[in-house]
């Protein structure tokens, strides 16, 4: 029986890879197929038994944002299964072990306590009433500071695009409105955007940095290489583009809360422990 590209089954040997998708049309001789926990599989028609999965079963937040890098010869693919056992190696206590909160999770979570005593809505609120747009900036430039996420060349851009009293009036503003409430839209992040582009700081790291730290259970940081690298290693279609823009943050979103979701025996915090999490998946890096 032909098998059209796109299918999606369960091989009844191997039940344990999971949901798998028809990457090809099947002919005769073999079937190609993405399997949840197994990634690229070539299985032979008249050995492979197997089952149409089809409706609600079907779905699969794996297969239905697989990536098309996932499917090319020799791409790497590393299951939720395998990538728990990576980090679990590197800390054995998951997320609430003592290696880990030293290494990564203690000096996240103290500056996203300082960016939220910072660069609080109601704080900058006030501040901006009174025309005090230094002081923001200069909150803000602490907040940075506290941690090494963001490259120093990238915070010696930022401090130096903020030296005139217009820029940092723009940047102040433009911080404010985005920080306004968790549920960030596609309007007062690219106002924002434009502002960091206009005073040469145009970086999606520095763009991402506030509202991860204020806003950790809704939002993430965005390390380009590491991002892009995590998403490939878990097949996700990230469809990132270089420039600054909502498209790539949100489809970063989606990846990080399906991440999220597959870690939840684990009991992540917020998106504090999944970025974590994201940068043990791609050691290499």
């Amino acid at each position: 029986m032909a098998v059209k590209k796109g299918t999606r089954i369960r091989l009844l040997a191997k039940p344990d890879w999971g949901l798998g998708e028809l990457v090809e049309d099947g002919s005769t001789n073999s079937l190609r197929v993405f399997f949840e926990n197994a990634g690229v599989r070539q299985l032979a028609p008249s050995l492979a038994k197997y089952e149409v999965i089809s409706g609600a079963a079907a779905k699969s937040a794996i297969l239905d944002n697989l990536s098309v890098k996932a499917l090319q010869p020799g791409a790497r693919y590393f299951s939720v299964r395998h990538a728990i056992e990576r980090f679990l190696e590197l800390y054995p206590g998951g997320f609430y072990g003592e290696e880990y909160k030293s290494r990564e999770r203690t000096y996240k979570a103290k500056a996203s306590n300082l960016a939220k005593e910072l660069l609080d809505a109601k704080v900058t609120g006030k501040k901006r009433q009174r025309g005090e747009y230094g002081e923001i900036c200069l909150d803000a430039l602490r907040v940075v500071n506290a941690t090494n996420l963001i490259f120093p060349n990238e915070k010696m851009t930022l401090k130096d695009g903020l030296k005139s009293k217009q820029s940092s009036k723009r940047f102040a503003e433009g911080l404010c409105d985005l920080l306004a409430q968790p549920d960030l839209d596609e309007t007062r992040f690219t106002r924002f955007a434009v502002v960091l582009q206009d005073i040469g700081a145009g970086k999606c790291t520095i763009a991402s940095y506030f509202p991860y730290l204020v806003f950790p259970q809704a939002h993430m940081f965005v390390k380009p290489t590491v991002t892009q690298k995590a998403a490939e290693l878990s097949a996700f279609d990230l469809n990132y583009k270089p420039d600054l823009n909502w498209f790539t943050y949100e489809r970063v979103l989606e990846f990080s809360r399906r991440l999220r979701n597959d870690l939840k025996d684990l009991k992540p915090r917020d998106m504090i422990d999944v970025q974590s999490f994201m940068w043990c998946i791609a050691p290499e890096i």
